[in-house]
């Protein structure tokens, strides 16, 4: 299973650094680096929340899911 992180490209339409997000949705820019790069090895459904309401989007803007062949 490969879960794709797309947080960098809604970021980037959204024209908002990484230190903006992480601070208006209370995470440490470590954290947020960690989701980012796609290291995290789960997410807490209250962070996904805040990151679909700062980003103004919907959790499969984020997250996209591509099988293993």
């Amino acid at each position: 299973m490969a879960l794709i992180i797309n947080l960098d490209v809604v970021m980037a339409k959204r024209k908002i650094s990484s230190g903006q997000l992480a601070e208006r949705i209370g995470i440490t820019p470590a954290n947020l680096s960690i989701l980012k790069t796609s290291k995290a090895k789960a997410i807490r459904f209250t962070t996904l929340e805040a990151l679909c309401r700062e980003l103004d989007c919907q959790p499969g803007d984020i997250l996209a899911y591509e099988p293993d062949e």
